[in-house]
């Protein structure tokens, strides 16, 4: 027994020692890749706009050949315009996940080994080239065999998830360089007011939510129940037993992207109006009803069916939109303080009150260290006051939003990162909807909601009567 002892805390120390020999190294490369965006960062502000611009595409180029926890941490701060500026948001919002296939035969022995069966005895057919490739996994079209052979019956068409080789762990080496970073960051002051490591805290749990599919898959289940009476909206169902971390097996959603009815299809006019109005009441019934979002609504995550009616005859409105939401990894809950303050703060934008706006985002945090919170609270309002002018009159609620979290930023107001994530959300949406369609105000929709007497009450049979069949 003392021997075995003594070989296993001799493995675990030759372990240890690979491991912090692996770190190391890895730290080397990063310091290596990041050198020219470090060295650059300096003169971004002060050597013109296309000095800035090549700065920002290295920033973006670097966190793509960073690998995926990179990739994730530049797409999680492209949602935090309150912490970085608009533009390096802008720009990270336009990062490239791609990545390369790994091997059929990896995707099979995964499979396999997450199911512990044979995958003939899973899948009657199976495309071994995958149909798209991410950063953390890849997704393949196979058709589900039945459990009873015998039965006739119509072939299901499933999309399987498949984790890419060593994604866990190369992760959370990165996380552990990641945290060492964000720790020293506090005693620098010039980031300490970013509270890099809470941050860090809240990116880690939505990494882990992309990284982790079953996780994913209990998302998925969440939604298609709080969505199960509405006849416009859908998400893909994942098939239960054949969900496991490292694999998701779910239903194949056919669609369009969203994006071919805002950039094209035009003279489907009331199609683009009703895609707006559903994207509306679907968010507005994840924020006030179930209070579960989802957090990536992104035009890429969002496929629209076109559906015949029967009853409509030689009618122009022969066809009506069926919306599916997909890649629900990324989703945001908030507490009741939390949503009664982000409500509060909704309602004073689209009333254009700038101190109550101000003011509610201040305590949009549990921890809020704005040095100079009255000078942030008279220059919101100011704003909004030009904005309530016959001047700023043209002005749209969603830019006021986008300036305000600008203002943010450069008072140093802390925003909690869900919050931040359901505003951003909201922006993202009605953004994309006001492509769809212009005279549609999401804002104006959201306004007319919250200031019902008892919309405490009502909302949910509102919002369910608008939507349901």
């Amino acid at each position: 027994m003392h021997a075995q002892d003594g070989h296993f805390y001799m493995t675990s120390i030759i372990f240890s020692l690979l491991e912090g020999l692996i770190l190391v190294l890895r730290a080397f490369h990063l310091a290596i890749l990041f050198s020219p965006c470090i060295l650059m960062a300096p003169f971004a502000d002060s050597l013109g706009i296309e000095f800035r611009r090549s700065w920002l595409r290295i920033v973006r180029l670097t966190l793509e050949k960073a690998g995926p926890a990179f990739i994730k941490w530049g797409q999680w701060a492209a949602a935090r315009p309150d912490l970085f500026p608009n533009d390096l948001c802008n720009e990270l919002a336009e990062l490239h996940t791609k990545a390369p296939a790994h091997s059929f035969a990896y995707t099979k022995s995964t499979i396999e080994k997450a199911f512990g069966r044979n995958l003939t005895e899973i899948f009657d057919k199976f495309e071994e080239e995958p149909a798209a490739s991410g950063s953390v996994a890849q997704v393949h079209q196979a058709t589900l065999r039945f459990r009873y052979p015998r039965q006739r019956v119509k072939p299901i068409l499933v999309a399987v998830k498949v984790r890419h080789p060593g994604v866990g762990e190369a992760i959370r080496r990165d996380f552990t360089l990641i945290n060492l970073f964000a720790k020293v960051s506090k005693f620098i002051p010039t980031l300490k007011w970013l509270r890099l490591d809470e941050s860090i805290q809240q990116f880690t749990v939505f990494m882990m939510s992309q990284v982790d599919l079953a996780r994913e898959a209990a998302n998925l289940s969440r939604f298609i129940y709080n969505f199960r009476h509405w006849k416009d909206v859908s998400f893909p169902k994942p098939l239960y037993p054949l969900v496991h971390p490292a694999v998701l097996v779910e239903t194949y959603e056919h669609g369009e992207s969203i994006l071919q009815y805002i950039d094209k299809f035009n003279g489907h006019e009331h199609i683009k109006t009703a895609l707006a109005h559903i994207g509306t009441h679907a968010l507005l019934k994840m924020l006030l009803v179930d209070n579960f979002i989802h957090a990536d609504m992104h035009p890429g995550n969002i496929l629209v069916r076109e559906v015949r009616s029967k009853s409509s005859g030689k009618s122009l409105f022969k066809s009506r939109p069926h919306v599916i939401f997909l890649d629900v990894g990324m989703t945001a809950e908030l507490s009741k303080k939390d949503r009664d303050n982000i409500l509060e703060f909704f309602k004073a934008v689209a009333l254009r009150d700038g101190r109550s706006a101000a003011e509610c985002t201040l305590r949009l945090s549990n921890k809020q260290n704005c040095p100079y919170p009255e000078a942030f609270i008279e220059e919101v309002d100011n704003t909004f006051k030009f904005w309530d002018s016959d001047e700023g009159d043209f002005i749209h609620p969603a830019d006021c939003m986008q300036q305000m979290l600008e203002q943010v930023r450069r008072h140093r107001v802390n925003i909690d990162g869900n919050i931040c994530t359901v505003i951003v959300t909201t922006m993202v949406l009605e953004g994309w909807q006001r492509k769809l369609d212009p005279e549609y105000d999401v804002m104006q929709t959201l306004q007319t909601l919250l200031f019902k007497v008892d919309w405490v009450d009502s909302l949910f049979y509102t919002i369910e009567g608008l939507m349901a069949p």
